[in-house]
């Protein structure tokens, strides 16, 4: 095969020669028009021709250049046809989904019955990880992600918000002096998330009792979990009083496995998003699963609608 130049110049080239424009093409290939500039400097060495007339305030392609784009643009369609054909073999495989431990477990886990009925031919593999991903090179499909919502270069949905209570087991209640007032709380273990390494405005233990003007409890002292899930199984086990999030307390508390002593509730800024690649988002089995988790969720929406959230 005989020696062909690099690929970044041929790139950079090609959305050059698109746009007649070196800053046009460098915003699209995110670089600098100085490395655009380069990159066709380099190129026109290697082929030693000259590709691009350079006037004061524009270029043109010389004959050569417009003899070169047409070619080079028709193998890059080819490129993309090729990535094409092996991304939709891979739509043949399992539904890949990443997530956190405890949205898996309380939330996903639950409903998936319900996914599977509706899409008998996909099967799903689950990776549960707060771990960042490069759908670009790992076999992930789609991820489920709690935070502000800005992953740049990715394909972005809302799913919904909600709001931490506490609850605590119901033998819990019943132990030693009772959890009828807030200040009972002082005899109780609180326990706590490290939601704050995530986000330090997280809302804790200390603004919930600010919210409720509650005096002479610390809301320091308790047990600390780094995993949410964990943080949700102390507090089924009876192990002190957690602020769990509502989406997730709510179908416990219905069950009778845990009970919410105090209304008192703190909204949470952050927010469960569904993300993927723009281009893995064009596969059936990804767009079948947003539909599905769109619809699922909708309750969750319409409920911070009315609420003035979301």
């Amino acid at each position: 095969m005989n020696r062909l130049p690099p690929l970044k110049s041929l790139q950079a080239f090609e959305a050059a020669g698109r746009h007649l424009s070196f800053t046009e093409a460098a915003r699209e290939l995110n670089v600098t028009p100085g490395a655009i500039s380069q990159q066709i400097r380099q190129l026109e060495e290697f082929l030693e021709v000259k590709l691009f007339r350079r006037l004061n305030r524009a270029i043109l392609l010389t004959d050569d250049g417009q003899l070169f784009l047409p070619q080079i643009s028709g193998g890059f369609e080819q490129f993309s046809e090729a990535v094409g054909t092996l991304r939709e073999k891979r739509s043949e495989g399992p539904l890949t989904i990443t997530s956190a431990p405890s949205f898996v477990s309380k939330w996903l886990i639950p409903r998936l019955t319900n996914f599977k009925s509706r899409h008998p031919g996909i099967d799903v593999r689950i990776d549960t990880s707060d771990r960042l991903v490069d759908f670009r090179h790992e076999d992930i499909d789609v991820g489920i992600r709690f935070g502000d919502g800005v992953y740049p270069e990715l394909d972005t949905v809302y799913l919904f918000s909600f709001d931490l209570i506490p609850v605590c087991a119901p033998e819990l209640m019943r132990q030693g002096k009772g959890l009828r007032q807030i200040s009972d709380l002082k005899n109780y273990t609180l326990l706590h998330s490290n939601y704050d390494e995530l986000d330090p405005g997280f809302p804790d233990w200390a603004m919930w009792l600010k919210v409720v003007e509650a005096d002479g409890i610390d809301s320091s002292h308790g047990i600390y979990f780094n995993q949410s899930d964990l943080l949700f199984q102390a507090a089924l086990e009876g192990q002190g009083v957690a602020l769990l999030a509502n989406v997730m307390a709510e179908p416990e508390i219905r069950a009778g496995r845990l009970v919410q002593p105090f209304a008192a509730r703190l909204p949470v800024k952050l927010n469960y998003h569904l993300v993927t690649s723009p281009a893995k988002a064009r596969i059936a089995k990804v767009s079948a699963f947003r539909e599905w988790i769109l619809a699922e969720s909708a309750y969750l929406r319409e409920g911070s609608d009315q609420a003035g959230g979301g």
